[in-house]
């Protein structure tokens, strides 16, 4: 049973104690519905307008519900902080599942490219800034998480392109993780830009740094 299928049990992110969720009939479970909702809130509106009541709105179910699987704002907010992190973190690592060795920076490209498009990542972004100490936890946890899948990715690129890195990979990760952050900013600020452009530099400068 995949977290999304699951109704969140009492955690540091405030969630309530593990019964069965309740199924939607196109089979989304109510916590993914709600989190769902409060990602396209806070990438419409913004994180400062976000409240429980436009969520509920947005979702199609009763506050009561939403305050039942998340206790608070804060906590909603974090949980929804680790949800976008595990969306995110699973794409990356499927991004070059089979791919061939000529095919792996277009693999990666493609991957950035759906994710500019898909708009979660800004709206994670936005959530890293929320002060409540829930979702600042939550941030932290999301911090270490993509800095050790950027690791695990750029190993995965140069093992491909058989390559070997002049310098250790876990100072690469910081770099990458600003790098796409940064590019999801640019697209929103600057939709014209060609993002292509920006990742085509950035990764002829990394690779200059392997042999």
């Amino acid at each position: 049973m995949s977290q999304d299928d699951e109704t969140p049990g009492a955690t540091e992110s405030g969630r309530r104690p593990a019964v069965a969720a309740r199924g939607e009939p196109n089979g989304e479970s109510a916590p993914a519905k709600i989190l769902a909702a409060a990602a396209r809130r806070v990438r419409d509106a913004g994180l400062v307008r976000l409240s429980m009541q436009d969520v509920a709105t947005e979702a199609g179910v009763s506050k009561a519900l939403i305050h039942y699987h998340f206790r608070d704002r804060d906590a909603l907010l974090a949980r929804l902080i680790e949800w976008l992190t595990e969306r995110l973190l699973t794409r990356e690592r499927a991004a070059l599942d089979g791919c061939k060795p000529a095919e792996a920076i277009d693999a990666v490209w493609r991957w950035i490219a759906d994710e500019l498009a898909l708009e979660e990542l800004r709206v994670l972004l936005e959530l890293l800034h929320d002060p409540s100490p829930g979702a600042a936890s939550a941030a932290r946890r999301a911090a270490r998480l993509r800095h050790l899948e950027a690791e695990a990715t750029a190993t995965r690129l140069f093992a491909l392109l058989d390559l070997r890195p002049r310098v250790p990979v876990e100072l690469l990760s910081g770099v990458v993780v600003a790098v796409l952050d940064g590019l999801a900013l640019e697209a929103t600020l600057n939709p014209e830009r060609e993002s292509r452009v920006s990742f085509d530099v950035f990764w002829l400068a990394l690779l200059s740094l392997a042999e």
